[in-house]
């Protein structure tokens, strides 16, 4: 159209320097200068990638932990030290003795309206449980215990000394004056059972099961050390000693003789139910006589207290 003008294109001709105008002033090109170059744009990072890089450190971190442990282990087991005596950790124990005051029985029993919590054990008159008279005797000393012993229709007949295994109860007092009701029936049974809550308490079987619940009644405490010895020493009096070889119990008393080469009792300084299964399982199958010299002073201490030497008139 004639009425229109033309107008020259900046981006041929160019736009010089100097045609700036004067009020402006120049800002440097970043993109384009010399020596310097945009930092790049930053990532973001991903919160599981960050999740798993702290477990991984924090696993790495246990398994040095794990590492220096198992180090120092190994270098005790490398040492001629390795197989450390128990016996000074047992020294140290905490554990009231038998002379202590009686312990609580409706805590251990569970209280039943102030009724009177009856012990009730089967045994067989042809193997008598000698520990469990030794501890009921014990027993005696520290609570007030209503003794009694029956005989079971299927025993033809039995010893005048087991139906007079706990002595003549001379003191006739009501029921309730008593604290422990404690009954031994001689059945025929193979092997001991025993109950203290006859309507809902499943039997107990075993010697050396019954001698640790009576035992417990005594109210000591044992650290869990000294607590694994103590059963060890039950199962092998038990289960070698009386039921075993003659080559188990020579290997049994070799490793009594050296225990009781450190310390008075089986386990620790004083008197435990190891001390008591493993007197009389030593008793019944007649090896004391050729027991080693230290198992010998052990077993004469141990007849030097009244509930062994009870026990023993049993034996004549």
């Amino acid at each position: 159209m004639p009425a229109m003008y033309k107008v020259r294109p900046l981006n041929s001709a160019g736009v010089l320097p100097g045609h700036l105008p004067t009020c402006m002033y120049p800002v440097p090109n970043l993109h384009r200068a010399a020596g310097t170059a945009a930092p790049p744009p930053q990532e973001e990072v991903d919160p599981s990638l960050q999740a798993l890089e702290s477990r991984q450190e924090e696993i790495l971190k246990r398994l040095y932990e794990l590492k220096s442990a198992v180090d120092g282990l190994s270098k005790m087991i490398q040492t001629p030290d390795a197989d450390f005596d128990v016996t000074n950790i047992i020294q140290t124990d905490e554990f009231s003795p038998l002379t202590t005051n009686g312990a609580d029985l409706d805590l251990m029993l569970g209280k039943d309206y102030g009724a009177l919590k009856d012990v009730v054990i089967n045994a067989n008159p042809s193997l008598p449980p000698l520990s469990l008279l030794v501890i009921h005797s014990l027993l005696c000393e520290r609570y007030k215990i209503l003794s009694a012993v029956h005989t079971h229709s299927s025993v033809k007949s039995v010893p005048e000394n087991l139906l007079k295994c706990f002595g003549e109860q001379t003191k006739k007092q009501p029921r309730h004056e008593y604290q422990l009701g404690f009954t031994l029936i001689w059945k025929d049974v193979p092997k001991p059972q025993m109950k203290f809550s006859i309507q809902t308490m499943c039997p107990i079987e075993g010697e050396g099961n019954i001698a640790r619940f009576l035992f417990s009644l005594f109210g000591q405490k044992y650290s869990a050390v000294t607590s694994t010895l103590i059963d060890s020493w039950v199962d092998t009096a038990i289960f070698q000693l009386k039921e075993g070889s003659s080559k188990e119990r020579g290997a049994v008393l070799r490793s009594m003789n050296a225990a009781l080469g450190k310390s008075s009792w089986l386990v620790g300084n004083e008197l435990t139910v190891a001390d008591v299964v493993a007197w009389c399982a030593l008793r019944q199958t007649g090896t004391a006589n050729t027991a080693p010299a230290n198992v010998q002073k052990w077993m004469k201490s141990c007849e030097n207290l009244a509930p062994f030497s009870s026990v023993m008139k049993l034996l004549k």
